[in-house]
């Protein structure tokens, strides 16, 4: 089915038509709408007109109102101020709107294909081999997830890249301590198939890297047997990655667990960590001394800036080979744009990565822009975010002063859901399984919303009374909005929706049927932007506008048939609404709650 052209859509070109007939100098003007208080939407794009054509505002604004024709779509507009335009449109625009959305079989309400879309690489969630996560892996996979679905609902070819830590010096430390160590391997360690065996591997490995990592910082002897086997690693002597690759199963295996119950798809295929780049660096390295771009200092192969200073002012080099011939993560990064510039021909780079990484990466992207393999055609973005703080404002740890495990963090998350949802479940007659369930989905529904609801780059407070709570801006109360819908609908009978465009509409009618139209344009600019936090605070506006009709229109019991039957439309396109746009943040709506 074809996209619905938005109400906004339609009025724009209205005005914009009467414009240019008012002022040919003006065609292509934008006359700059936007949802009003006054009326249903506002023209502010006069004022500035006049004062280029020299003309009084109000003025041309009584000219450009005699040239709309009003009628199907708008059904009013009137002169206000200085020369602002206000607009109202008819009750049956509205319903003919919503109707046609309604009717949109695809699933996706109308709501059309981004005007280019190319070919997006994002990289997101990104944790390493023998490490446990902890919260701070949290908005990564999270904030990743939701732009992935984004982009792909608007038409964008998605690459997904998970860049785990599978190399470097961490690896000939731990590999050698094993060695030199080898009843320190707990036999649990050879995972089965199974959640609870990876989370006992890497608890188990986590503990043997903390412990190997205590004697590299305080045996030197030590240290340098380490650093020779990270030169066996990659050199690739069998022994050594052979005991690496076990290392990289068993975190991968935990890895699916934690982002199982994310709620989160991660395909192995789609995991190509620091190692999947070795074969690269080398020409990385050539490529770019070659060009001039990089250059030999004190025997390192650097990248200059001259507005990136130390504090002392001396320039500050990204460095991409180490003067002991070792390579660092520039030299990876790197090979990963080449790579996904060349083989993946991506026509942007998504970096889904900490805010205080953003010197480094301002650094990679400058160097590769340099080198010609970003240009007008490709470009690379930092989606930076802030980090995830406790009640106290500091960022999130445990008593003891460690950072937070992620599966300790979720397991809470739906433990306190599950508590909020039984507490209800009599009332709607929920059995064990579907109480389980749901608590699943509130609980982690509630922490990806906290993350989502919040700007990427601003830091935000984890607080889970809050989260769970039913009140307030949180993914229950929109989950409570969709769940109440459904059930008004089971409840309805005989009775079926069914727009009925001759109804006039209640003020709360019209003000959820003009938030409805602003569904399309509000998905497409999130997308564009990679700014989640809009689209929830758009359903948040939804189902605030979704009780004020509740409390102002009743719909079962509605003055008439056709009123039930349109009111009926008008709820269940609200809660298809919100089932799309949940799902595009990656959360779930149950039918009962």
């Amino acid at each position: 089915m074809a996209s619905v052209t938005s109400l906004s859509d339609s009025v724009q070109q209205q005005l914009a038509s009467a414009l240019s007939a008012t002022l040919p100098e003006a065609a292509g003007a934008d006359p700059l709408l936007r949802r009003s208080d006054r009326a249903d939407y506002q023209a502010n794009g006069i004022l500035a007109l006049a004062k280029k054509a020299k003309a009084n505002p109000r003025e041309l604004a009584t000219q450009v109102v005699s040239q709309v024709a009003t009628g199907a779509v708008i059904q009013d507009i009137e002169v206000s101020g200085p020369g602002f335009l206000n607009i109202t449109v008819s009750d049956r625009a509205i319903t003919d709107n919503l109707a046609a959305r309604y009717a949109d079989e695809t699933g996706r309400l109308g709501v059309p294909y981004a005007a280019h879309p190319g070919t997006t690489v994002i990289d997101y969630a990104q944790p390493n081999v023998a490490k446990e996560m902890h919260v701070g892996h949290l908005r990564s996979a999270v904030i990743g997830d939701s732009v992935v679905q984004l982009l792909e609902f608007t038409g964008e070819t998605v690459v997904r890249r998970h860049h785990i830590g599978d190399w470097g010096t961490q690896f000939g430390m731990l590999i050698q301590y094993l060695d030199e160590h080898p009843h320190e391997l707990d036999h649990k360690t050879s995972a089965e198939d199974t959640a609870a065996s990876g989370e006992e591997a890497m608890s188990n490995l986590d503990r043997l890297y903390k412990t190997a990592r205590k004697l590299f910082d305080s045996d030197e002897e030590f240290k340098t047997r380490a650093r020779r086997r990270v030169v066996d690693l990659q050199a690739g002597d069998p022994h050594t990655l052979a005991v690496w690759q076990k290392f990289v199963d068993e975190s991968k295996i935990y890895f699916f667990s934690v982002f199982e119950k994310l709620d989160m798809e991660v395909r192995d295929p789609d995991i190509v960590g620091e190692s999947g780049y070795n074969d690269m660096l080398a020409e990385t390295c050539r490529l770019l001394e070659e060009s001039g771009v990089a250059v030999r200092s004190e025997g390192a192969l650097c990248v200059f800036f001259d507005d990136i200073l130390g504090p002392e002012g001396n320039p500050v080099p990204l460095i991409v080979q180490k003067s002991d011939g070792g390579y660092g993560y520039a030299a990876t990064d790197l090979s990963a744009i080449r790579d996904r510039v060349f083989n993946l021909k991506a026509s942007t780079l998504l970096y889904v990565v900490d805010a205080r990484q953003a010197l480094h990466f301002r650094m990679v992207f400058e160097t590769a822009r340099r080198a010609g393999w970003l240009n007008d055609d490709v470009t690379a973005v930092q989606l930076a975010f802030g980090t995830v703080l406790g009640k106290d404002g500091k960022p999130f740890k445990t008593r003891a002063g460690e950072t937070v495990k992620l599966q300790d963090l979720l397991d809470e998350a739906v433990d306190r859901a599950t508590a909020v949802v039984r507490d209800k479940a009599e009332k709607v007659g929920l059995t064990e399984q579907e109480i389980e369930e749901n608590g699943r989905y509130v609980g982690i529904g509630a922490v990806k919303y906290a993350d989502l609801s919040t700007s990427a780059v601003r830091d935000y407070k984890f607080d889970l009374d809050q989260m769970v709570s039913l009140n307030g801006d949180t993914s229950v109360y929109l989950q409570y909005a969709y769940a109440r819908i459904q059930s008004i609908l089971r409840k309805a009978g005989e009775a079926r929706p069914a727009a009925h465009p001759e109804l006039a509409l209640a003020p709360a009618e019209r003000a959820l049927g003009l938030h409805l139209d602003q569904f399309a344009e509000t998905v497409l600019e999130v997308a564009a932007s990679y700014e989640p936090h809009k689209l929830a605070a758009y359903l948040y506006q939804l189902a605030s506008h979704l009780t004020t009709f509740y409390d102002q229109c009743p719909v079962l019991k509605a003055e008439s048939p056709a009123q039930i039957e349109n009111r009926l439309f008008l709820v269940d396109l609200t809660a298809r609404t919100l089932h799309r746009g949940m799902s595009l943040l990656g959360i779930r709506t149950p039918d009962k709650l």
